[in-house]
């Protein structure tokens, strides 16, 4: 499947689309549909429990999108949250260079400056694409999307270029409203704002997306996590010392490539999240490790997490571990003209930061991307049950007084804790076909046999599996049960 049979299928089916359609849409800009939505709301919800509840020393916090200036001159933002620009002479058509160059077979790095752009273009004669006018010395184009806040506009704000600001400058009020205690996790599940230039790929580059981070706070000098439970876990890794795949328990990675214990502990915890509990098959999962000019200046240790994805041709960033050091409290120290530095235990700390940061849009492409299927005649999206938008769908075989009633008991009884939805429109075959290609893990079929209380199976209905099309009769008494077990609730 390729970007534009996805858009299709995601537009078709209700996943999502460009925004404001109806007005030619904006590049960038992704409305979330009836199924999308709760595909998104399932991803936050599941790595919530998994990162945040599942652990006693991280919390979930909530920041405001608009930040003053001045929090994003501190963090160096302002300066350099920059992609570079450019243009042609001719038609005034702008480009991300990077990105231009690459269309073109030309790799620079991450990290190229316009001056690296520049050389570029020139040895390779480029162009602009459109009309072939001369193109205009590349130059920095900083991102972040600037807000004037009050009725004469006199005081400058940014939409957030990213979540984490909100739990750096919150870091001293949590840690004292809390335990007073390291490490202590502040996560954040929200919105974050981009300025693209060339936003492409669907849900890959967006001007507004939603970030799942984690910003671990920590004492470097004692902070061991147990590790012992991954000793034996093999993960697929490319370091940068030697670009090359490998397959390397997290004992291993630490000891060659000089890798905190802490550091590798958490991708061996991010590992089993994708391979385990979303279940993306182990060779379509990897770190790939940034160094050089590729890797954030501030970084000691960074690591993109990808996934092979189809329709983007290849292994994709979907989120990233990066170790961060104490640059980040000690730019707001310096620029807030307060002291973040804290006291535990009589030691005086200034934390160091361990981030896990998810692209969420990127990663709902994903699911569908990878569990979207041919199965012999059909289309399948077989997602985990707990990734599904509809848990549960109710058909009554046929337009039946009888059998639409007990049909419509049995909706109203399964919606009050599954997500569950009826459709009497089709053939049967239909019915099934259409859920099994937007992921619905059940179907349940109230026929004759239901309500008739001389059948052998009265008050049974027929369950359908939607992965390998088993059918099994099940008690309606035992209905909720059976799909709580299904999906692993009490």
């Amino acid at each position: 499947m390729n970007i534009d049979d996805m858009l299709a299928f995601a537009k078709a089916k209700g996943f999502f689309w460009q925004s404001a359609e109806i007005y030619g849409s904006k590049a960038g800009l992704y409305d979330y549909g009836h199924l999308g939505a709760l595909v998104k709301r399932r991803f936050e919800n599941l790595w919530l429990s998994y990162f945040i509840d599942a652990k006693e020393d991280c919390f979930l916090i909530e920041g405001a999108t608009i930040m003053p200036e001045k929090v994003l001159v501190a963090s160096g933002h302002a300066a350099r949250f920059n992609d570079i620009l450019i243009g042609c002479s001719k038609c005034h058509t702008y480009y991300r260079a990077d990105v231009l160059l690459s269309d073109l077979g030309i790799t620079v790095s991450e990290g190229a400056t316009a001056d690296d752009i520049d050389k570029a273009v020139k040895e390779n004669s480029i162009r602009c694409p459109k009309d072939k006018g001369a193109l205009l010395p590349a130059k920095a184009f900083n991102m972040m999307i600037d807000v004037n806040l009050g009725p004469e506009k006199a005081d400058k704000g940014y939409l957030r270029p990213e979540t984490a600001q909100s739990a750096y400058i919150n870091f001293f009020r949590e840690f004292n409203a809390l335990r007073k205690t390291l490490p202590m996790g502040l996560a954040v599940i929200g919105k974050a704002y981009r300025n693209e230039i060339s936003p492409r790929q669907g849900l890959y580059r967006m001007r507004e997306l939603i970030q799942a981070e984690l910003q671990i706070f920590f004492d470097p000098d004692d902070w061991k996590p147990d590790i012992s439970e991954y000793m034996g876990v093999k993960m697929n890794v490319v370091p940068y010392a030697t670009k090359q795949a490998e397959r390397s328990t997290p004992v291993e990675i630490a000891k060659k490539y000089n890798i905190p214990e802490f550091y590798v502990y958490h991708m061996a915890y991010i590992h089993k999240f994708y391979t385990e509990v979303i279940g993306i098959p182990e060779e379509k999962f990897r770190f790939l490790e940034k160094g050089g000019d590729e890797k954030a200046f501030y970084n000691k240790v960074h690591m993109d997490m990808e996934v092979d994805i189809e329709s983007w041709n290849g292994f994709k960033e979907v989120g990233g571990l990066h170790y961060r050091g104490d640059y980040d409290l000690s730019c707001h120290s310096k620029g807030s003209n307060q002291d973040l530095s804290v006291n535990v235990d009589g030691k005086r700390v200034m934390p160091h930061i361990l981030e896990l940061s998810f692209g969420v849009d990127r990663n709902v492409w994903m699911l569908i991307d990878v569990f979207y299927h041919k199965d012999g005649e059909r289309m399948v999206l077989s997602l985990p049950k707990s990734m599904a938008p509809y848990q549960i769908a109710i058909f009554p075989l046929q337009k039946d007084e009888s059998i639409s009633k007990r049909s419509d008991e049995i909706y109203k009884t399964l919606k009050k804790r599954f997500k569950a939805v009826t459709d009497l429109s089709g053939s049967i075959g239909r019915r099934y076909a259409r859920m099994d290609e937007i992921g619905t893990p059940f179907c349940v079929t109230v026929d004759f046999d239901s309500v008739d209380k001389n059948s052998g199976n009265y008050d049974t209905v027929t369950v359908r599996h939607r992965d390998d099309k088993k059918q099994d009769r099940i008690a309606i008494k035992d209905l909720t049960e059976f799909f709580s077990k299904s999906f692993g609730m009490q």
